[in-house]
């Protein structure tokens, strides 16, 4: 029976993330970083395609919860001798990666078994793994190298490396593992108790940072924490989540990876982090922005890697049978070459917002964004793919003409801007603010719809009054509002667009989107329905799973998660309404508007 995708969590470095489910299986894991080949691989494939099992030997119930405010994820496991914990956490800051599982005794006594499975190049190489010495195995196949260090008794058993062992009240049993290049030395040995207790140091001080406060904090910092998990520290990226491939769709093609560094989704992410007074965060990104953006504006990517790489070719890996048989199982994706004009109006709000905030301004900033105007200038009434990534034929999209007013408007308002250049900007705004209202709504029905001459709903558009394009407060905005809760609503949960009109060139049917919910919440906040945004927001909040984790979509009517995992865009969604309704309560205004 395949592992429910709400049943796992992620521990992670700041490089790279594993993924654990419940039971102590590590079923995914990339090294060194987050769009390398996976080493384990078992969660969109089996056993055999990798993975790292620790589990009691007997019948037994299991429990887990991150260590306080981090991402030292503990799993207790409770049999009928005694009780023991599995600790498991990435230290920060090391000059390799490093996964270690510690094993404690609580009560009694507890029977485990480890299954440690390599294989590398996401789940089909078998690397050479010998004895170092009596506590360490070495694995290595091609560039790869991993070395394991314990005192747990590994050998080797049908490609596999297992050990059986006891803990006690008391007692521990660690597991060091480390990646390295095959054609250097192996990493020296760490004290795993000592790399605990510094990670736990480390964790903690981040997240004394955050600023929010309120009835909602427990959230907002649980999602904190997994946004600081899937950022790249060594150049400031964002990944959109930590796997690929797990389905919008079980059965079906919706399976895209998500291990890199959309522009739109860091945006998003940038401003939680600045909501929420993590200033330092918001300040690397932006630099990572400039160096990613940098060169000629029709070059611009809609993603990139995490070190800002730009080929991110898209192929289909068939040794894989997909999470629960939805094939294929992609690496690389190519919407990274598709037009969407959005980003441009993301880009432009996130800086004035990050100005706002006090943030300095990034190098070269005036100069790209004038540049990166002009070029938008020339192509905004192009059609493109849209925030969603459509992979049927370009559509004017209304959302995306909707940001590149957003791009127009934020620059007729920068102050180092010349009175000329105010005037100018303000003016293509309006342009492109009748356009839309003249082409992008339903005569009938008085709601925004899709795109120009198409009749269906789209859940973007509910980002319209959040950006300023219109008040909440007008009738055009309420209408579509009402239209979206008609049209795109499943069991309370809002869909991203009507898939069965075809528009994306895929089969029709995929989960509820939580963004797209976040963001109805976010409405209902500003039209002054209180009552039913903090019901709503309640609500999703239940959908995490028991760690605090969200997928990016959920079925409403399988009662599962869908979609890869930990998503970024759904814990930026979380934090920005629960901020935006806690600050209302202080008599604040709402922190995403315009």
């Amino acid at each position: 029976m395949t592992t429910r995708i709400e049943d796992y969590a992620m521990i992670g470095d700041c490089r790279t993330a594993a993924i654990i489910c419940r039971d102590g299986s590590i079923d995914w894991l990339c090294m060194p970083r987050f769009d390398s080949d996976a080493c384990f691989a078992a969660l969109l494939g089996g056993p055999d395609n990798g993975r790292w099992s620790i589990r009691p030997r007997a019948k037994h119930k299991s429990s887990r919860a991150y260590r306080g405010d981090s991402l030292i994820l503990e799993t207790t496991f409770t049999t009928a001798t005694g009780k023991a914990r599995v600790i498991d956490f990435m230290p920060p800051d090391t000059p390799h990666i490093t996964l270690v599982r510690i094993v404690e005794g609580l009560s009694g006594h507890v029977d485990f078994r480890t299954d440690l499975v390599i294989r590398f190049d996401y789940g089909i190489t078998i690397p050479w793994v010998n004895r170092v010495d009596r506590k360490t195995l070495r694995a290595v196949a091609g560039r790869h190298q991993l070395t394991i260090r314990t005192p747990a008794p590994l050998h080797g058993e049908d490609m596999h490396s297992v050990a059986e062992f006891r803990v006690k009240k008391g007692e521990s049993v660690p597991f060091v593992m480390s990646y390295s290049q095959s054609f250097k030395p192996a990493p020296d040995s760490i004290d795993p108790d000592i790399a605990l207790e510094e990670t736990e140091k480390f964790w903690t001080g981040w997240s004394g940072l955050c600023q929010a406060k309120g009835r909602w904090r427990e959230a907002i910092m649980r999602s904190l924490l997994t946004l600081k998990g899937l950022s790249y520290a060594p150049s400031g990226g964002i990944v959109a989540a930590a796997t690929t491939s797990l389905p919008e769709q079980i059965g079906g093609p919706r399976n895209w990876d998500y291990r890199y560094c959309w522009l739109r989704d860091a945006t998003f992410t940038l401003l939680a982090f600045l909501n929420a007074g993590y200033t330092e965060e918001a300040d690397v990104w932006q630099h990572w922005l400039m160096r990613v953006i940098a060169g000629a504006p029709d070059q611009l990517q809609t993603m990139y890697g995490v070190r800002g790489d730009r080929r991110l070719d898209e192929i289909e890996l068939p040794h894989l049978a997909g999470y629960k048989n939805s094939q294929p199982v992609r690496i690389g994706n190519a919407a990274a070459m598709q037009l969407q004009l959005d980003i441009y109006g993301e880009l432009a709000n996130v800086m004035a917002q990050a100005a706002a905030g006090g943030l300095p301004g990034p190098p070269r900033g005036r100069e790209l964004r004038h540049t990166f105007l002009a070029h938008l200038e020339k192509i905004w009434r192009e059609p493109d793919e849209g925030i969603w990534e459509i992979r049927g034929p370009r559509r004017h999209f209304v959302h995306s003409k909707a940001m590149c007013w957003v791009a127009f408007d934020r620059a007729s308002r920068m102050k180092e801007a010349s009175a000329a250049e105010r005037a100018h900007y303000r003016k293509i705004a309006r342009q492109v603010h009748r356009e839309i209202c003249a082409k992008g709504i339903d005569r009938k029905r008085g709601c925004f719809v899709q795109a120009y001459d198409a009749p269906h709903l789209d859940a973007s558009l509910l980002l319209l009054p959040m950006v300023g394009f219109l008040p909440a407060s007008d009738r055009r905005i309420r209408a579509t509002v009402r239209e979206i809760e008609t049209r795109l609503m499943s069991k309370g949960l809002v869909l991203r667009y009507e898939t069965e009109s075809g528009v994306d060139g895929l089969p029709p049917g995929e989960g509820a989107f939580l963004a797209c919910s976040f963001w109805l919440a976010d409405n209902y906040h500003l039209m002054g329905q209180r009552r039913k945004a903090i019901a709503l927001f309640n609500r999703l909040r239940r959908l995490a799973n028991d760690v605090g984790l969200y997928a990016e979509e959920y079925d409403p009517a399988g009662k599962c998660m869908l979609g890869n995992f930990p998503q970024a865009f759904s814990h930026v969604a979380l934090i920005n309404t629960a901020i935006g309704l806690m600050n209302s309560e202080r008599r604040r205004p709402h922190a995403s508007a315009a």
